[in-house]
C-alpha cells in the first residue's frame, strides 16, 4: 500500500475543507464526485498531472509551462467571474449622471448571490461572442436550469443592478437594436427570417449569455407602477427620484454656448444637438425674433441642478422640457395598443413569486411573455379558452419574482418601458465600485481620466 507523507495529508485536508465549504454553498451533491479528483491530485497521483515537467527538450518544457500557467489563470478567472465579481463598462448614457459613459465597474456577484451558470462550458471574460473569429464563446450543451446560491442580500428598491437583457433570448445577429420582438412588430416575422442579408441569422441565447444591461430598480415584485408626467408612482404614491436624474430639454439662446458652459452643465459632445427644423420649433411654441429668424435652440439632457444653472445664463431666453410626443410609439407590451407612452405609462402590476392572477384576454398581453418566455410554459388561445401546457386555465401562479428597471437619463433610456419586466433569474449582480473612468470628450492631458471618480463606491443615489 502506498504511503503518504504528512505534508500530503495536510495539503489534502486543507483542499478538502475548502472544497467542502464550496459544496455546502452550492448545495449540490453531484460536486461530491470532485473529491475523487482531489484524492488523486494530492495523494494517489494515478494521473501524472505534472508529466510535462519531465520533458527534456527545454523549449518544449518552457512552452508547456506557459500553457499550464494560462490554463490555471483561465480557470481562476472563470470562477472569480462567475461566483465573486466581474468587470463591466458603462456603454451608454442611460444612467447618467449617476453612472457615466466610460465608467468601469466592479460588479459584485455576492451581493444578490451568484447564479450557477446556465452554460457552464464557456470562455471566460467574453459574454457571448469570441472576438476576431466571431463565433459563440460557449457550448450549448450542457445547459442547466436556474439556480442561485445564497448571497449577502436581496435586490432593493433604487439599487443599481446589472442584469441580462430580457428580450435578448432571440437575436437577429445583424440588427440587434432594436430587439427581435420590436423588429417583428415593425417588419413581420417572415421578413426577418427570410432576409438574412439585412437581419442575419436569428439565434437563441441562454439567459446567462444575453447582453448585460445596467439600470436602476424602480419597481419591486408585487408593486403597481405608474408614470404620470415623468413622475414615477408606486402603489399610487410618488416615488423618490434619483438625485442626478435628468430629462431632455430645448434651450433657446441668443448666442452660442461656450465649451466652458457646456462643461459647467456637464453636457457631453454627443448630447449637444442644434435644432434647425422650423416645424419642430413651431410645435414647441418658439417664436422667431424681431429679425424674423429663429434664435439658436439646443436640445440636450440636463439634471435639475443643471436646469437651475442654465436658466441663470444671460444668453438663455427659455428652457422647455421635451414633450412626451418626442418619445416614440413602441412600448411594452410591443404590438399591443395600451395608449401608454414614455412619460405617461401604466398602471401596471409587477408579478411576484407565488401570486396568482385571473387570466383574461387583456392581461395576457401584459404577462404572456412571463408565462411563456421566462417560465417556459406553452400557451394557446382556442375557442375563447386559454390553455397552458395543454390544460384549460383561468388563472396563473407566477414562479419567479420580477423587477421594473429604468435609467436615470429618463428620456434617453431603453428600459422596462420598452421591453417589460426583468425576471429574477436574469439578475447578474450589483455594481459596487468604479475603478476607472474615462471621458471620451477629453484628451489624456485634458482630463480624460476622471480622477475624482476612481475607486469610488457606487451608491444608490
Amino acid at each position: 500500500m502506498k504511503k503518504f507523507t504528512k505534508k500530503q495529508y495536510i495539503r489534502f485536508g486543507v483542499a478538502a475543507v475548502l472544497y467542502g465549504l464550496f459544496i455546502l454553498w452550492m448545495q449540490s451533491a453531484w460536486l461530491l464526485l470532485g473529491y475523487i479528483l482531489l484524492v488523486d491530485i494530492f495523494l494517489t497521483k494515478y494521473i501524472h498531472w505534472g508529466a510535462w515537467k519531465n520533458v527534456k527538450n527545454p523549449r518544449l518544457r518552457n512552452a508547456l509551462e506557459w500553457v499550464d500557467d494560462i490554463i490555471f489563470a483561465l480557470i481562476a478567472v472563470y470562477f472569480i467571474n462567475v461566483f465573486i465579481f466581474q468587470n463591466y463598462q458603462i456603454p451608454s448614457s442611460s444612467l447618467e449622471k449617476s453612472l457615466l459613459v466610460g465608467d468601469y465597474l466592479f460588479v459584485s456577484k455576492l451581493s444578490y448571490g451568484p447564479r450557477v451558470p446556465n452554460t457552464p462550458i464557456a470562455f471566460p471574460l467574453v459574454q457571448n461572442t469570441l472576438p476576431i473569429v466571431n463565433c459563440k464563446s460557449y457550448l450549448d450543451w450542457p445547459e442547466w436550469g436556474y439556480k442561485r446560491v445564497k448571497g449577502l442580500g436581496q435586490v432593493k428598491r433604487d439599487d443599481i443592478v446589472v442584469f441580462n437583457f430580457p428580450a435578448g433570448d432571440t437575436v437577429a445577429l445583424k440588427m440587434q437594436n432594436p430587439d427581435y420582438y420590436t423588429l417583428v412588430a415593425l417588419y413581420g416575422r417572415d421578413a426577418i427570417w427570410r432576409n438574412k442579408a439585412q437581419f442575419g441569422d436569428v439565434i437563441y441565447r441562454p439567459v446567462d449569455k444575453r447582453e448585460n444591461y445596467v439600470k436602476r430598480c424602480i419597481g419591486m415584485p408585487g408593486d403597481t407602477i405608474e408614470i404620470r408626467n415623468n413622475q414615477v408612482y408606486i402603489d399610487g404614491k410618488a416615488a423618490k427620484n434619483p438625485e442626478k436624474m435628468q430629462f431632455n430639454y430645448f434651450v433657446e439662446t441668443t448666442g452660442m454656448l461656450s465649451e466652458e458652459q457646456f462643461r459647467l452643465l456637464d453636457v457631453s459632445k454627443a448630447d449637444r444637438v442644434l435644432v434647425n427644423d422650423g416645424t419642430t420649433l413651431q410645435f414647441l411654441g418658439i417664436q422667431p425674433n424681431e429679425n424674423g429668424q429663429y434664435n439658436i435652440v439646443y436640445h440636450f439632457p440636463l439634471t435639475q441642478r443643471a436646469v437651475e444653472i442654465v436658466r441663470k445664463l444671460p444668453i438663455v431666453k427659455q428652457v422647455l422640457i421635451e414633450p412626451d410626443a418626442f418619445g416614440g410609439a413602441d412600448y411594452y407590451p410591443v404590438g399591443y395598443h395600451t395608449g401608454w407612452s414614455r412619460d405617461n405609462y401604466g398602471p401596471l402590476w409587477i408579478p411576484k413569486k407565488g401570486a396568482t392572477i385571473e387570466l383574461t384576454a387583456e392581461n395576457l398581453a401584459l404577462y404572456e411573455r412571463c408565462i411563456v418566455n421566462y417560465e417556459h410554459n406553452t400557451l394557446e388561445q382556442r375557442d375563447g379558452q386559454i390553455y397552458i401546457n395543454g390544460q384549460s386555465a383561468t388563472s396563473y401562479t407566477f414562479q419567479y419574482d420580477y423587477y421594473w428597471m429604468m435609467g436615470d437619463n429618463r428620456h434617453n433610456s431603453a428600459d422596462s418601458r420598452s421591453w417589460g419586466f426583468v425576471p429574477e433569474d436574469h439578475i447578474v449582480g450589483k455594481p459596487i465600485m468604479i475603478w476607472l473612468s474615462l471621458d471620451k470628450d477629453r484628451g489624456w492631458l485634458d482630463g480624460k481620466i476622471r480622477w475624482e471618480r476612481l475607486f469610488r463606491w457606487v451608491h444608490p443615489d
